[in-house]
């Protein structure tokens, strides 16, 4: 089974570019934790595949869907997607708004479907939290909540399995502090890569294998 992990540095976690289905390809993030607990389960079963790319919006995830996602012809794909959209309209006045995020989101759902259509398709939920890269602006971050809201829709709509991560990280903020979840507010630290990856295997392991 070849899955794809596709989105943006949360994914990347920096992976190792010149080595693909060697572990350090996997990042030091959420890929590499559920790429050893799948491995665990099946080690000859799973051909896991890291496409994220530290600073990608969604219009760059569609940019690159051919090279990055249909030619690696994967049985499933896992997007994560949404923060950056967010983050670079307000660093530098090159986000992608709200409505034109949703609409490259659906064509890239709908191309993707068109293109493999036997591919199962997972969308996690885009997620924030206050920390030293988004305090200073967290209002404006707090948007990336309609964003999930967003992508929650997309999900229902094409029936994809929908992976809630924001109110899981909102209560283990609580009783452990933000920066143990997320380091900076929106990149995971040790901790918040482990809440991603367990999410993500049990919807894994109830719905998706």
């Amino acid at each position: 089974m070849r899955i794809v992990f596709y989105g943006d540095s949360i994914t990347d976690a920096g992976r190792n570019r010149d080595k693909d289905f060697h572990h350090s390809s996997y990042g030091s993030g959420y890929v590499r934790d559920v790429a050893s607990d799948l491995l665990n389960q099946n080690p000859l079963g799973f051909e896991i595949i890291n496409r994220g790319i530290s600073g990608n919006r969604i219009v760059d995830l569609y940019a690159r869907i051919k090279t990055d996602l249909w030619n690696l012809n994967p049985d499933i794909i896992s997007i994560l997607i949404g923060v950056n959209d967010v983050w670079h309209e307000i660093g530098s006045k090159n986000g992608v708004e709200l409505d034109r995020f949703e609409r490259v989101y659906r064509m890239l759902i709908e191309d993707t479907k068109k293109v493999l259509p036997n591919a199962k398709i997972v969308i996690l939920e885009p997620f924030v939290l206050k920390g030293i890269a988004t305090e200073e602006n967290y209002d404006r971050f707090l948007s990336v909540k309609e964003y999930a809201k967003v992508s929650e829709q997309i999900a229902k709509d094409y029936n994809l399995s929908f992976i809630p991560l924001q109110e899981k990280f909102n209560k283990e903020a609580e009783k452990f502090g933000a920066s143990t979840c997320l380091a900076d507010g929106v990149h995971p630290a040790l901790y918040g890569a482990r809440i991603i990856a367990d999410e993500w295997m049990k919807k894994f392991n109830e719905e998706i294998k």
